[in-house]
């Protein structure tokens, strides 16, 4: 047969023809429709399995949208996509199921440009996340089910959508333009600048990888290139039947199979080039990819013609400019245009059939972040994501949650209660997710039955805790509340405890508070006239000290048995003076009192009688919840309520130094706003070190850094070791930045987003590292909840005996100070 065709191919090949046309005469009517059958048979069986396997991807898919780190590490995409070959499944799992593929895509809207990713449901979660986030580090990865990429339109509106395909306009064995000096995204991201309110745009890049058979495939592809074949199936018939155009005849004329001679020098060094090239390529893991292009208007359903023709001319025109974008990644080869059959449900379908083989390094070119910080419109991180050191607590009974890890392997980190004795420092500003850290602390708190102090100026924090207790606490629970029209419990200052301690805490609440107007005069004034109530049978109260100063009649009475000879020396002095005199003398007390007395709240809680709430039980398993809004109290008002608080707060954990340490239970005294209720007449830093001891956890809030003084400031920082930093000004971020440093920069710390914190945490009495997180939403509210607790803290309220310590002064708190009260240093300790 050969030898025939070779002396006369005509004759041969008529040969040929005559015998297979005598059989199909011969079989056809018997043969023919069963071929028919089958190959039908074949070609909806294959519709129908790629439908299904199709359906088993859509399935439960997710979009993973990825919010631009700061700064981009140019070899991020390539990191990501050879992190993404690990999803290549087994042979036998390919041949039954498919290959997974992913989409990467840039939406384009009025509002900017997102990059996600689509990921099929097959793919485990978290897989394409942490690749995320490994490759460019600070990357922010938002997780949700997947949606279309092209709106939806609604009722009354009709979708208007042109779009198209770019494939290899050469042999794919040839590479892409794959390294660039600038960021080639520069002309993607600005073709479809001007978007409408209405219009949106997507280039979609569909990849899976490959290997096997496809990369097989490829590589004699590879091949003929080099030798000068060709790669299309009628060039490589045409390369079996024509006996003159070999191989070596093509080499012998110096052409290739793009039809370039190289019979001289450079275009000699042009072929090698490609032949490295070809090398390279195919040297590396294989991706068989397809890029999809679209523009999509909404129009109204009753849209006129003229209307529909100039808004497809529009979009016509935006996907061009994103196909045309595409043309810098030009070398070796190059993309072109196809168009397709119904663009926008090709798009939304995210269907991958056959593609072109990409290599990662030409993957990662067309499908990354973009690397420069100039070009608008794209959604950036603010800071980047930093996991937790491995030493960091997970939530138990000994630990209080905290919020859940925001990079690496997501979890909850918690504080362990004997590491919060260290004391936690909280900035943020308003809104950026404090109060939610601090609500679910005192949830998880009052859960296991530890105590709580909660001093709220502001009222909304106190209110979340009351609508989310559990009611099994609801008999543990003290409400302070200067909004509600019931009677509040009494915390009388000058109610039990050591008389010089109870006040000095007093009088340094007054000083502080208003130390603007405030003289060693005022001072001595009132720290006699306390002293001295203190020496009176019965309970003495704040409302007191204007009759003992003003009443001649009740100043006698109370002064009367007075024995100490500093005290009766100052009243001897007090009586001497003219009415005039004295009025000038007490007068700055007396207008503070006076201001401070005539609110009804403020006269039953501090100076109602005998105090009704014992902060020594509190401190043991109780919650004692301070809601006192500036807006209803006034904001100097509010500071001494929220002092007093504190100061009897204290007195009862340093009672506790007759406990046993084993047998000190753990509880929490939570100040928001901490510097308007740290008044006490003792250094902060000695008040934290002091507290440790006594198992008392001080969670210390407020919002920017210069609402603290500088001896405020120092003593939370250096004993406040446990940090929790959200968003913070650039003047703060650069002070703070030396608790996080190196890990998180003061420009992170600036740019924290909502709900999103930088810590540092004490670990077994050591610090760890900084790293992020992201708070966690406070439970639901339970409908009534609060109303119920209130109800039973009445009920309690008004079943509790006044405190034991109230009614007879230990013997302790009888004994009179030993020198003149003017003297007395106000900074003193007990």
């Amino acid at each position: 047969m050969i030898s025939d065709y070779l002396v006369d191919p005509a004759g041969a090949v008529r040969a040929i023809f005559n015998r297979v046309l005598g059989l199909v005469l011969e079989w056809g009517p018997l043969v023919a429709p069963l071929l028919v059958a089958g190959a039908v048979a074949v070609v909806v069986g294959r519709r129908w399995w790629a439908r299904r396997r199709q359906e088993l991807l859509v399935a439960d898919a997710r979009e993973v949208t990825v919010v631009v780190p700061p700064v981009v590490d140019p070899a991020g995409g390539t990191a990501l996509w050879s992190n993404l070959v690990g999803l290549l499944r087994p042979g036998w799992r390919r041949m039954f199921s498919g290959q997974p593929h992913l989409a990467f895509e840039y939406m384009f809207s009025e509002t900017g440009v997102t990059i996600r990713l689509w990921v099929p449901g097959v793919i485990p979660p978290g897989l394409v996340e942490r690749a995320v986030e490994a490759a460019w580090p600070g990357a922010h990865t938002r997780v949700r089910p997947a949606s279309p990429p092209l709106p939806v339109p609604s009722e009354g509106q009709r979708r208007l959508v042109v779009g198209g395909e770019l494939r290899l306009a050469r042999p794919e064995a040839l590479p892409i333009r794959a390294t660039f000096d600038a960021d080639p995204l520069r002309a993607l991201l600005g073709a479809p600048v001007g978007l409408g309110r209405h219009e949106h745009a997507c280039v979609q890049i569909l990849a899976r990888p490959v290997t096997g058979r496809r990369v097989q495939r490829a590589r004699r592809a590879a091949g003929r290139v080099h030798n000068g074949g060709s790669t299309r199936p009628v060039g490589r018939l045409l390369d079996l039947i024509t006996p003159g155009a070999t191989t070596r005849s093509r080499r012998a004329t110096g052409r290739t199979a793009t039809g370039a001679l190289h019979s001289n020098p450079q275009t000699s060094l042009e072929f090698s080039a490609q032949n490295r090239a070809i090398v390279t390529k195919q040297r590396g893991s294989q991706f068989e990819t397809v890029v999809r292009y679209a523009v999509a208007t909404l129009l109204p359903a009753d849209t006129g013609d003229a209307q529909i023709r100039e808004a497809r001319d529009v979009a016509r025109g935006r996907a061009h400019a994103l196909a045309a974008s595409f043309a810098s990644y030009t070398e070796h080869n190059h993309y072109t245009r196809r168009r397709i059959r119904r663009p926008g449900q090709l798009i939304d379908s995210r269907r991958l059939g056959k593609g072109d083989l990409l290599s990662v390094p030409e993957l990662a070119a067309i499908g990354h972040l973009p690397t420069d910080a100039s070009i608008a419109g794209i959604q950036r991180a603010g800071a980047r994501a930093v996991a937790p050191p491995p030493g960091v607590a997970a939530p138990g009974p000994d630990a209080v949650p905290l919020g859940v890890t925001d990079a690496g392997h997501e979890r909850v980190v918690a504080l362990r209660v004997p590491d919060g004795r260290h004391h936690v420092h909280v900035m943020g500003a308003t809104g950026s997710g404090k109060s939610t850290l601090l609500g679910n602390m005192i949830l998880a708190d009052a859960e296991a039955g530890r105590g709580i102090v909660l001093i709220d100026p502001k009222g909304d924090l106190a209110t979340d805790v009351l609508s989310r207790l559990p009611r099994s606490v609801a008999d543990r629970v003290v409400i302070f509340d200067a909004d509600s029209k019931t009677r509040p419990p009494c915390l009388n200052p000058l109610d039990g405890g050591e008389t010089d301690l109870a006040v000095d805490n007093l009088v340094s609440v007054f000083r502080r508070v208003y130390s603007a107007f405030w003289g060693p005069r005022t001072d001595d004034v009132m720290r006699a006239a306390c002293l001295t109530l203190r020496t009176q049978e019965g309970v003495a109260t704040l409302a007191d000290l204007p009759k003992l100063l003003a009443d001649e009649a009740f100043r006698s009475r109370v002064t009367a048995g007075v024995t100490d000879p500093v005290l009766r020396g100052f009243w001897s002095w007090y009586e001497e003076l003219t009415d005039s005199q004295r009025s000038q003398a007490i007068s700055p007390l007396m207008n503070k009192l006076r201001a401070f007395l005539l609110r009804p709240f403020v006269r039953d809680a501090i100076a109602g009688g005998q105090s009704t709430v014992d902060m020594g039980e509190v401190l043991d398993g109780g919650i004692c919840l301070v809601r006192i809004p500036k807006g209803s109290l006034g904001e100097e008002t509010t500071r001494l309520i929220g002092s007093v608080v504190v100061a009897r707060t204290w007195q009862a954990a340093t009672a506790r130094a007759r406990i046993p340490q084993r047998l000190r239970r753990d509880a929490s005294l939570v100040i928001d706003e901490c510097h308007n209720f740290l008044n006490l007449p003792y250094p902060i830093e000695d008040m934290l070190a002091e507290a440790r001891g006594f198992h008392l956890r001080k969670v210390l809030a407020h919002q920017h850094g210069h609402q603290l003084t500088r001896e405020l400031r120092e003593g939370l920082s250096t004993n406040a070791r446990s940090k929790i930093f959200f968003s913070a000004s650039p003047e703060d971020a650069r002070d703070l930045s030396r608790h996080t440093a190196p890990r998180l920069s003061e420009h992170d710390l600036a740019n924290l987003g909502p709900y999103h914190a930088a810590v540092r945490l004490v670990v077994n009495g050591g610090e760890t590292p900084a790293f992020t997180m992201r708070t966690t939403p406070l439970p639901p509210a339970v409908p009534g909840r609060a109303r119920e607790i209130r109800a039973v803290a009445r009920r309690t309220a008004g079943a509790r005996p006044a405190c034991s310590t109230a009614s007879s002064p230990r013997p302790a708190d009888r004994r009179q100070p030993t020198e003149r009260p003017r003297s007395v240093d106000p900074r003193r300790t007990t």
